[in-house]
C-alpha cells in the first residue's frame, strides 16, 4: 500500500491551556441540554490531539500510555465528554499500533481523512442482553455473509460518540456454521444505521453514548479486524484504557479550583472574613488536595510503567483506588460548599455527577476485587 502517512498531525501540546478553557466556557450548556459538543472535538482535532497515539510506523508521534494520562488529564479539565469520546479514538490507534489487525489500506485511509477533519473511532461492544462482554458471552449482532462481504444487524448500547463518530469497530459474530466473532469496520455514513438518542445520564450528558442500532448495514469483505472462533477469543489487554481514569483528575481538579474560590470570596457576616480563613476549610481543603495528588500519583505511575512493558494485575486495583479517592474528593468538597455546591447554577454540581462515571468503566470494582480476594485465598 503506497498511501502517504506523512499527513498524520502532529499534536500541538502548547495549545492544551487554551483548549481546556475553550472546553469549559461550553462544557455547562452541553451538560445541561445533553448536546454533543462538535466544537470542542474540532478543537482538539485542530491541535492534532486526535491522533497522538498514532504509531511511528504510520507517520504518527507513537504517544506512550503516561503521556496519553496527561492529555485526557487536562481534557478532563475542560469538558470530560470531549475528553472521553478522544480517549476512545487513541485508544483504537494505539491497539492498531501494538497489534495491528485492521486492513492497512482502510487504516491508512481513515489517517489520511483524519488530516482533514475530526476522525473519531469508538469500538462498539456493549449489548442490552449481553452487558460488558468483558463479562463473557457472545454478541448477538450478527455478520451475514453476502456475495459481496457482509451485512450487519444488532443493536448496540452505552456507544459514546455515536452522533460525532466517523468510523465505528462493532463487536459482532458472523453466521457461518462455525461462527467467528471479532469486529467490522463500519463507516458511519453506511446506510442502515439508526442512532437512538437513549442516553439520559446522571453524568457525561455530552457524550452522545446513545443506542446505536444496525439494519442489513453492508460491511466490505475485508472490512474485518481479528476474527476468531470464540473458542480462541481472548479479552482485549487493557494497555492503554489504564489512562482512562485520568480524565476524571481533570474533573477532581475542577471542583478544588472551584471550592477554594467559593471559600475566599464567601465573607459571611457574622464571621467578618473569608470562610477560607478557617482551619476547618483549611484542613478540608487540604484532604481534598491529598486524595487528587494521591489518585494522580497512582495512576501515572502505573501509567509510567505500562510504558515499560510492566502490566499487571495490580493496574485494576490502581484504577479501583484512583477513582475512589476522586470520588471521595468531589464528595468532600461539596460537603464543604453546602448547598451552593447542589446548586445548578454552580458547577461543582456537574463536576460530582461526571466524576460518578469513573466507577463505570473496565474494569468494575466488583470484577478486580473478586479476583484479588481469589488469587489470595487460592
Amino acid at each position: 500500500m503506497s498511501t502517504s502517512v506523512a499527513t498524520v498531525p502532529q499534536p500541538d501540546l502548547g495549545a492544551l491551556p487554551s483548549i481546556a478553557t475553550a472546553l469549559a466556557a461550553r462544557a455547562g450548556e452541553h451538560d445541561r441540554e445533553a448536546t454533543f459538543p462538535h466544537e470542542g472535538v474540532e478543537l482538539v482535532h485542530a491541535a492534532g490531539l486526535l491522533t497522538t497515539t498514532v504509531h511511528p510506523r504510520y507517520g504518527g508521534p507513537g504517544a506512550g500510555v503516561l503521556d496519553t494520562a496527561r492529555l485526557l488529564a487536562e481534557l478532563g479539565r475542560g469538558d470530560p465528554s470531549v475528553a472521553l469520546v478522544t480517549a476512545m479514538t487513541l485508544f483504537v490507534h494505539a491497539a492498531q499500533g501494538e497489534t495491528p489487525t485492521w486492513p492497512d489500506e482502510i487504516y491508512r485511509e481513515v489517517l489520511a481523512e483524519s488530516a482533514d477533519r475530526p476522525v473519531l473511532i469508538n469500538a462498539l461492544r456493549v449489548e442490552p442482553e449481553l452487558g460488558s462482554p468483558t463479562r463473557g458471552g457472545l454478541p448477538a449482532t450478527i455478520a451475514r455473509r453476502t456475495a459481496d462481504g457482509w451485512r450487519l444487524t444488532g443493536r448496540k448500547i452505552y456507544s459514546t460518540g455515536s452522533e460525532g463518530l466517523r468510523r465505528l469497530v462493532v463487536w459482532a459474530r458472523t453466521d457461518e456454521p462455525e461462527p467467528r466473532v471479532g469486529g467490522f469496520l463500519v463507516r458511519a455514513d453506511a446506510p442502515g444505521i439508526t442512532i437512538e438518542p437513549t442516553w439520559d445520564h446522571l453524568g457525561l450528558r455530552a457524550s452522545a453514548s446513545h443506542d446505536v442500532v444496525f439494519t442489513d448495514v453492508p460491511v466490505p469483505a475485508d472490512a474485518t479486524a481479528g476474527l476468531s472462533t470464540p473458542d480462541t477469543q481472548r479479552p482485549p489487554v487493557l494497555t492503554f484504557p489504564l489512562a482512562l481514569p485520568a480524565l476524571y483528575l481533570g474533573v477532581a481538579r475542577n471542583a478544588l479550583d472551584w471550592l477554594t474560590g467559593f471559600l475566599r470570596e464567601r465573607v459571611p457576616s457574622g464571621l467578618g472574613k473569608p470562610l477560607s480563613t478557617l482551619p476547618r476549610f483549611q484542613t478540608g481543603v487540604g484532604e481534598i488536595a491529598a486524595r487528587i495528588t494521591g489518585a494522580q500519583e497512582i495512576l501515572f505511575g502505573v501509567a509510567a510503567r505500562a510504558d515499560q512493558g510492566v502490566v499487571g494485575a495490580d493496574a485494576g486495583v490502581a484504577k479501583v483506588l484512583a477513582t475512589r479517592l476522586l470520588i471521595e474528593a468531589v464528595e468532600h468538597a461539596v460537603a464543604l460548599a453546602g448547598n451552593p455546591g447542589l446548586t445548578h447554577g454552580n458547577p461543582l454540581q456537574r463536576h460530582y455527577r461526571d466524576v460518578l462515571c469513573s466507577r463505570v468503566h473496565t474494569p468494575q470494582d466488583d470484577a478486580v476485587l473478586t479476583g484479588l480476594g481469589r488469587s489470595i485465598l487460592g
